[in-house]
């Protein structure tokens, strides 16, 4: 932040989390961590990532509605004590782990989810190329 980066701070569960429904805990306290000590005008410029370790190089994302419920209630609620709602609004929040062409489209109809954090199928420029198309048409930026 100092030097004009924007951090990317990915945070997830991973599959033994998810399965004991410790999934809203475990981010929340990601989201904590990371972020101790950082000042309100500062968080407005770091990107979060919602990023299910399970579902990374898997092909198995988590379901649109799920992450989505996620990041609101976990990332955006949590971000809210520490920020208020104002900044846990602000903050752009995308969602990751296995994003294809093929389901782009059921993330980005999520109001919650602002953008992708494209992994593999960004190795591939027409699968990366779908995916920016879908996001627009989805998003409309």
């Amino acid at each position: 932040l100092a030097y004009g980066l924007t951090p990317i701070l990915c945070i997830g569960e991973n599959l033994q989390q998810n399965r004991a429904g410790e999934t809203e805990a475990v981010v929340g306290a990601q989201v904590r961590a990371a972020l101790a000590g950082v000042e309100a005008a500062d968080v407005r410029r770091i990107v979060i990532a919602y990023e299910p370790i399970w579902a990374i190089g898997t092909g198995v994302p988590a379901y649109g509605p799920d992450a989505a419920r996620i990041i609101r209630d976990a990332v955006r609620g949590t971000l809210a004590v520490l920020y208020g709602e104002d900044v846990a609004q602000a903050i752009r929040i995308q969602y990751g782990g296995s994003v294809t062409p093929a389901n782009i489209a059921e993330f980005m109809q999520e109001p919650e989810i602002d953008g992708a954090l494209v992994g593999g199928a960004s190795l591939r420029a027409a699968d990366f190329a779908a995916i920016v198309r879908e996001t627009v048409r989805c998003k409309g930026t």
